[in-house]
């Protein structure tokens, strides 16, 4: 059964000396995370890693993504607790898991995001942000109280409204989606070092111009350097199970259900001979 195939790839950018931000990337369990972590030297380093850890151990135990986010909140807080990190460190998470019938399900908190590319052409494609971020600035423009153009360069751009490990919040609240995979998809996972650094239109312009997603990776990560990186800067491209994959499954199930009733017309035509 074809999976989706993930490229991923961080950097600690071209400012900070250490890298808070982690990945989590499985195509045999269908799990893909990206995890920034905040507090400081080290500590936001162990909440990020605690998400992955919690999130990846939840998910291979069967429990559904939005209730392992759940846990790994309450683990970051539980390692703060108990001297691994610190306490009031936090994170944020965008984690996709893919299921054996070819849906996807999408879920975070904070303001990691995740993307959506749709192939269009053999030289276009369509670049959808589908996570929407737990921040400030998002508040103020679903409030109509800024522009898009005025959120770019917002002051409290960072400013995140909700996060893994948050001492203030008993629960935190997971968005979510889900969608079927559709042939020629990329999915991208990122940090907001790739977000803030490089906006939607150059992350389109890359997805277009790459000859894969491997390419695509290191041109998104060399762009978030080259225009500052202020941050660390993550990211992680999952590929949609090829076309021919998908429609030789839909075929195959078509065929199945074709040949039955042909057979079922036939033993009948059979009958009704031997009776006539």
């Amino acid at each position: 059964m074809p999976q989706p195939k993930a490229t991923p790839m961080t950097h600690a950018g071209m400012v900070r000396t250490g890298n808070e931000d982690t990945f989590f990337s499985d195509d045999t369990l269908g799990l893909w995370l990206v995890a920034d972590g905040m507090g400081g030297h080290e500590a936001g380093e162990v909440a990020s890693a605690i998400v992955s850890e919690t999130i990846s151990g939840a998910v291979r135990e069967g429990i559904e993504l939005e209730t392992a986010i759940q846990f790994s909140h309450q683990a970051v807080l539980d390692g703060g607790a108990h001297g691994r990190g610190a306490r009031g460190m936090g994170s944020t998470v965008v984690a996709l898991q893919s299921n054996a019938d070819y849906q996807w399900t999408l879920a975070w908190v904070g303001d990691s995001r995740a993307y959506l590319w749709t192939k269009i052409n053999d030289h276009q494609g369509e670049l959808q942000q589908i996570s929407r971020d737990h921040s400030y600035v998002q508040a103020l423009l679903d409030a109509g109280a800024i522009t898009e153009a005025e959120a770019e360069d917002h002051p409290d751009k960072n400013v995140i409204t909700q996060c893994l490990g948050s001492l203030e919040t008993p629960a935190v609240k997971v968005d979510s989606m889900s969608q079927p995979w559709k042939p020629r998809q990329k999915i991208l996972l990122c940090s907001d070092g790739l977000s803030d650094e490089v906006n939607d239109a150059q992350i389109a312009s890359i997805l277009n111009d790459s000859p894969d997603s491997d390419a695509a990776i290191k041109a998104l990560i060399n762009a978030a350097l080259q225009n500052g990186g202020r941050d660390n800067v993550t990211a992680v491209i999952i590929d949609a199970p090829e076309e021919a994959l998908l429609t030789t499954k839909n075929a195959f199930k078509l065929g199945a259900i074709t040949l039955s009733s042909v057979i079922a017309a036939a033993l009948a035509a059979g009958l009704i001979f031997y009776f006539g």
